[in-house]
This record gives C-alpha cells, structure tokens and sequence, in this order.
C-alpha cells in the first residue's frame, strides 16, 4: 500500500499534484509516475508481487486454502456472540478487500490469474465441504461449511461477468446471515447442555419442535435449497463462471 501511495499522484484543484491513498485515483493509470514501482508505465515495476502480497492477506482473511486453518480453531474458541460477528461480518472483508482494491487497481494481473483464483475457490467449495462431514463439532462443522460458501463468493468473482461477481456479493450478504443464524442456534443448545458434540444429541425433534423449525430453516439455507437466500446466489455465481468461459446456458 505504501508502495502505491509512493507511485501515484492525484491532481488537485490548485493544480499540483501530491501523493494519494484515494481509491479512485490509484484506479486511473494516468496517475502512476513513469518510475514508481507499482506503475505499469514502468518496464520494471513489481506489480505482480504488490497484487501476490495483498491477495494473500485478504485470502487469510477470507480464509482461502490453504490459509484456512487458523478459523474452526476460533470459532470453537469463541463464545456465540463473537462466532457470529466473524462470520456474519468479518470473513467478508477478505474479498471486499480483493473486488474493492486488488481488481480495480491490478486489472491487468486480475485478468492473468483469474483461471487460478476461479481454481482456489473450486477447492474451497469441495474441501471445505467435504472436511465440513468429517466433523464431530458443531461449530467445526459450520466453520468448515463457511470455508466452502466463500469459495462459492471466489469463484464468482473469479469469473469477472456481472452476473457472477453479483452473485458472490450477493453470496457475501447471505452468508452472513445463514451462518449467524447456524451459530445462534449451537449455542441455544450448548448453554443448556454445555456440549456441542453432535453425537451427544439425539430426539431434540420430539423435545424442542420449535427449534427443530428453525434448524430445518438454517440447514436447507445453508445447502442452498431453491427458494432460500443462498440459492440465488450460488446460481448467480454459476451462470457467471460458466459464461466466463464461452458455454452459453442462459439468454
């Protein structure tokens, strides 16, 4: 970032120019010196580390893999109200932060690597998912099957169309929503049985049919049930990923 700042000038109205944090103005070529070394009018710029070094923070944040593994360790060790503001809010900011700054400003490697960004959330949405079975924790369970729905908001961005990248801010939003309810409701069940071993419950239909509603609600969110929030999205981001790559499937 400070390498950015140092590369670029924005006009001001007295009509000097003066380093610039501005987003819009990184974003406008015109603006790099010929010598900065995040410019592209420069033949020896190191463009593609800046964009490598600031995709890997955000892809922490996201998480991505295979710098994922620090986020079923702090949900399990968070209480309830904290596991829902890092999913409901903060795992987002990893690719706001990759649509909002990498693509505008580095468009030219957005365009190189796109193929492997759009490869990276593949892996999450299937690993994740897959990982996410295995598990014998609620919460690891959750915080696995989030490792897998932004991958779905990867992909769609990755597909750089409309209708794809749409459909992973559209995907960020419900996300957050879908999971924070699935959170919410583990700790109903974990403050009265102060367990959250999936195994350690059984008949909770017959014992609790109100929650069981809205379990069955979050669930069928979550995996994306038509008619559910996630379902919109994850389309979005389909038809956007497949019409990235010249297979037309809609008019």
């Amino acid at each position: 970032m400070i390498g950015l700042y140092f590369s670029a000038t924005e006009l001001l109205t007295d009509g000097s120019r003066v380093h610039t944090f501005s987003l819009i103005a990184l974003m406008n070529p015109a603006n790099y010196s010929t010598d900065g070394i995040l410019s592209a009018l420069n033949p020896g710029n190191f463009r593609f580390i800046a964009y490598i070094a600031l995709f890997v923070g955000f892809a922490i944040k996201i998480p991505m893999f295979p710098f994922h593994t620090w986020l079923p360790d702090a949900h399990v060790e968070a209480p309830t109200p904290i596991s829902v503001i890092l999913a409901g809010v903060l795992l987002k900011m990893g690719t706001y932060g990759i649509l909002r700054i990498s693509f505008p400003i580095f468009p030219d490697i957005t365009r190189q690597l796109m193929w492997y960004i759009g490869l990276f959330g593949m892996i999450n949405i299937v690993y994740g998912a897959l990982v996410a079975l295995a598990q014998k924790d609620f919460k690891k369970m959750i915080a696995y099957s989030s490792i897998s729905h932004m991958g779905y908001v990867l992909l769609g961005m990755a597909s750089l169309t409309t209708i794809g990248i749409n459909g992973a801010v559209f995907q960020m939003f419900n996300h957050g929503t879908i999971t924070a309810m699935l959170f919410l409701i583990v700790g109903v069940i974990y403050d009265r049985a102060h367990t959250r071993g999936i195994n350690d419950f059984g008949g909770l239909a017959s014992q609790m049919p109100i929650y069981t509603g809205f379990v069955t609600v979050a669930f069928f969110a979550a995996i994306g049930l038509p008619g559910m929030s996630g379902f919109v999205s994850e389309t979005f981001i389909f038809l956007g990923s497949f019409s990235s790559n010249g297979i037309r499937i809609y008019h």
